[in-house]
Order: C-alpha cells, then sequence, then structure tokens
C-alpha cells in the first residue's frame, strides 16, 4: 500500500512538470485533486488497512497530498502569470492608434487671431469684469437713466445697481480712468442681453471692442483702422460698408456691415458692430479733456465676424457643442 501510495504521488508530481497550460491543468486537478480524483480516494482507501499500518500510511497519504497541491497550486501561478502578460503584449510593429487631441473653440480660435491682427496693428489688450455696475456699463457712456437699454427687460440685473455687463464699452471706460492718453487698445470678452435666441442672436456672445483716443483723431482715422482689420482678416476681395446710425456713447456714429451670403445663398449685408467718434460727455466723465483729446471706438460681435468667415449661417451652432461641427475647425 505505501508503495502504491508512493507511485500515485511520483506520477502526479511527473504529469504536473509536463503541463503547459490551463485546460491541461484543469484536467490534472479532476483526475487526482478531486472529491474522486486518485489522490483523494487514496485517503479514502486508507481505513481498509490493518491497524498497525494506518498511522503510517496516512502520513504518507497526508504527505503525498500535500506535495501534489502545493505544487499544483505554484504551476497555477505561473501558468495564470504567463497567461496576463501574453495580453498585455504590445505589438510594435502593429500601426498606432491615433488619439483624440483637443483644441481651442472655434470662437477663442477666432479671438486670438483678431487679436493678433490688432497686435500688429499697434494695440494692447484690456479685459474688464462680465459683472459691472451702470456707473461703467451705463453712466459713463452717456446711457441715460430714460434709455431703453437701462430697462431690466433689456439687461440682466443682478439688483439695482450691479448687472451682467451688455457690452464690452465698460473695458473702454476703466482704461481711461487709470490711462491718460495716448491710448490704443483692444478688448475681447463675454456680454450678456435677454435677446430672442435666432440666427443672428443669443442671449450670450462675445464681442471685441478697440479703443483709440490722442490729439488730432478723426473718422478717417477710424475708417482706416477698421479697413485694415477687415481686410487682414477676410482678405482684400471683402465688401463691407459703414451706415451711419445712433449710439449715446459715440457721435457721428455708424453700424460695420459685411456683405455674406444667407442660408438661401442670397447676397445680404449682416451687421458685425458699431462704431464712431467718442462723445466728449464720456471723455468728461472720466477726466479727460475733450478739448484737446479725440478718439473713436469700436465694438463687434465676435461670432458673427466667425459666421462670415466660415460660411456659418446660425450662430446657435457655436454654443450646441456638436462635435461634428466643432472638429471643421
Amino acid at each position: 500500500m505505501l508503495e502504491q501510495l508512493k507511485k500515485t504521488g511520483k506520477d502526479a508530481i511527473a504529469i504536473l512538470k509536463e503541463i503547459s497550460d490551463m485546460a491541461a491543468l484543469e484536467d490534472f486537478r479532476i483526475k487526482y485533486l478531486a472529491r474522486k480524483g486518485r489522490v483523494t480516494q487514496m485517503l479514502s482507501e486508507i481505513r481498509k488497512l490493518p491497524p498497525e499500518q494506518r498511522r503510517a500510511a496516512g502520513q504518507l497519504a497526508n504527505k503525498i497530498k500535500k506535495d501534489v497541491t502545493e505544487a499544483f497550486e505554484q504551476l497555477k501561478s505561473t501558468l495564470q502569470s504567463q497567461q496576463q502578460k501574453s495580453k498585455e503584449f504590445i505589438d510594435v510593429t502593429l500601426p498606432g492608434i491615433p488619439t483624440n487631441i483637443g483644441k481651442p473653440h472655434v470662437i477663442t480660435q477666432t479671438i486670438n487671431e483678431l487679436l493678433e491682427i490688432f497686435g500688429r496693428m499697434g494695440f494692447t489688450v484690456a479685459y474688464g469684469p462680465e459683472v459691472e455696475d451702470e456707473w461703467h456699463n451705463f453712466v459713463a457712456l452717456n446711457i441715460g437713466p430714460e434709455h431703453p437699454a437701462r430697462d431690466p427687460f433689456d439687461a440682466f440685473y443682478i439688483d439695482d445697481n450691479i448687472l451682467l455687463r451688455s457690452h464690452t464699452s465698460p473695458v473702454q471706460i476703466r482704461v481711461m480712468e487709470r490711462t491718460k492718453p495716448p491710448i490704443r487698445v483692444v478688448a475681447p470678452g463675454r456680454v450678456y442681453r435677454p435677446d430672442t435666441v435666432d440666427a443672428t442672436h443669443m442671449y450670450m456672445f462675445y464681442q471685441i471692442e478697440a479703443l483709440v483716443v490722442d490729439e488730432g483723431i478723426s473718422m478717417v482715422d477710424m475708417k482706416t483702422a477698421i479697413n485694415q482689420f477687415i481686410h487682414a482678416y477676410y482678405g482684400p476681395e471683402i465688401k463691407w460698408r459703414l451706415r451711419p446710425s445712433f449710439f449715446p456713447f459715440t457721435e457721428p456714429s455708424a453700424e460695420v456691415d459685411l456683405l455674406w451670403l444667407d442660408k438661401h445663398g442670397k447676397e445680404n449685408w449682416m451687421e458685425v458692430g458699431g462704431c464712431g467718434m467718442v462723445d466728449p460727455n464720456v471723455f468728461d466723465a472720466v477726466g479727460i479733456d475733450s478739448e484737446k483729446y479725440t478718439g473713436w471706438a469700436f465694438g463687434f460681435g465676435v461670432e458673427r465676424l466667425a459666421m462670415r468667415k466660415y460660411g456659418i449661417t446660425d450662430i446657435r451652432l457655436f454654443f450646441q457643442n456638436d462635435l461634428r461641427f466643432l472638429k471643421q475647425f
């Protein structure tokens, strides 16, 4: 009996040494270590021996079972480790997997391009808060209390004196309050108006504002600067016009229109911003001598500039986060 036990253990160890995959190892477990396996059955046979042989046979059987089980578990661990490594193997000869790399939003791209153009024209960049007081957003810009722009239905008021800025012109005021002429700045930023949303209007959009203050500044200087900017951004073939208008903070005032194709392929003029000579009352509000200095300013809608550049017919596309649209830029 003892020799038979030794032979069973030796055969089991020898078979384990030849196993090289998990399927064969599972077959071994069923054949030797399962409830009806040879090693397990070997233990049940001991009770049939004479009492004087059971002690030695039991000790030997337990040792054989322990050795076989340990060898089985060690081989199982080795095979599992090898299997895991094979899954992690990277074939460096295979084509690479392309990664999706983020990029700036089309509005950010447009603003950066505009700032680069104005930088070449000698402008510095200024920024201001999006939450403004009435003084900077209205009063200093010669927008009186009776003006409809100050109506609660035409501005996002936070309290009686604080609101989300409705244009970037307050940045002009802040610059002129702390800077003496000559001044030559451009100011990009978000603005907020409770407009009815349609193909060319949003309640939040971007503007880029420009201001020049110095001695002897005239409408000719303003028109020349706008012409240089538009041709630098769109190219020499672009058609644009100045159309007389009215703004409380400029006099005389005009609107800038660009010729473009609408969604039906028809040529139309689209307003992209307002401009004009800085009203003397604005200079008086910020302590600049209006008898000595003159200046001009304009504010353009960034989305509308981009719409004309890229042939986009609906401003809402900029804010819908549709990757099919955004990946085109």
